[in-house]
């Protein structure tokens, strides 16, 4: 365990702007790796990790069986195989992967079952193996719009507190992190209702009063351009000891 360097839940110091497949091409060694994905959504960046950076074979986990019933129908990406799971229950052999990408995924995951998690994380990764987990930072303006609907403080403070936990006698090495600021543009009311209110892996529960209120704050940033933000993110890169 690295005795200087610790995890922090947020450095508004350290911020760079990239997105998050520039950040992992610059940290991971991608090209060849056999990777799992825990929380792979509709498979957008699973695809781009497939065809861009070369990774050899990708196991791509999805807990919303809506979601990954999509993903199944997906048949132009050979190397790629979904399965039904979360980070609790790994259904891989021990040591048999390179790296273990956690994509904005980790705050989705009951904390109760955290712990658990980064256990198996670390039984599936050989040894020296790299655990990538990227997080939501809670600032910004676009995480005040999503705060209107769904408040993700504690979760978020939860998921870190598991990381911390994972570098504190878990058998993970605390290799580095990084704070970056990812751009994000919705060029309609109408697609970000779709991207981020009619999603299927959680049920908001949103009156006409609620609504019009996302919708007022959401348009406060729109212009000829569409809406556009800067997303905060944090990557806690862990190393198995």
């Amino acid at each position: 365990m690295n005795d200087v360097i610790e995890p922090r839940i947020h450095d508004p110091n350290a911020y760079f702007e990239a997105t998050e497949l520039e950040v992992m091409g610059r940290v991971l060694p991608l090209k060849g790796a056999t990777a799992l994905e825990l929380g792979c959504g509709r498979a957008w960046m699973t695809r781009r990790l497939a065809e861009d950076f070369q990774v050899a074979r990708i196991v791509a986990t999805e807990v919303d069986r809506i979601q990954h019933e999509k993903n199944l129908a997906i048949a132009d990406l050979p190397q790629v195989e979904f399965r039904y799971g979360g980070m609790e229950a790994i259904d891989l052999p021990e040591g048999s992967v390179d790296l273990v990408l956690m994509l904005k995924s980790l705050h989705h995951v009951p904390a109760g079952l955290m712990d658990r998690g980064f256990a198996e994380i670390h039984r599936v990764l050989k040894p020296g193996g790299l655990a990538y987990i990227s997080e939501p930072v809670y600032a910004g303006a676009f995480n005040e719009i999503l705060r209107l609907f769904n408040d993700e403080q504690r979760v978020r403070e939860a998921a870190f507190a598991a990381v911390r936990r994972a570098v504190e006698g878990r058998g993970f090495e605390f290799e580095s992190e990084l704070f970056f600021e990812s751009p994000g543009c919705y060029m309609t009311w109408e697609e970000f209702e779709d991207r981020m209110l009619k999603v299927t892996h959680t049920r908001h529960e949103i009156g006409p009063e609620l609504h019009g209120r996302i919708q007022t704050a959401f348009m406060a940033h729109m212009t000829p351009e569409g809406a556009c933000f800067k997303k905060p993110s944090r990557v806690d890169l862990l190393r198995k000891a």
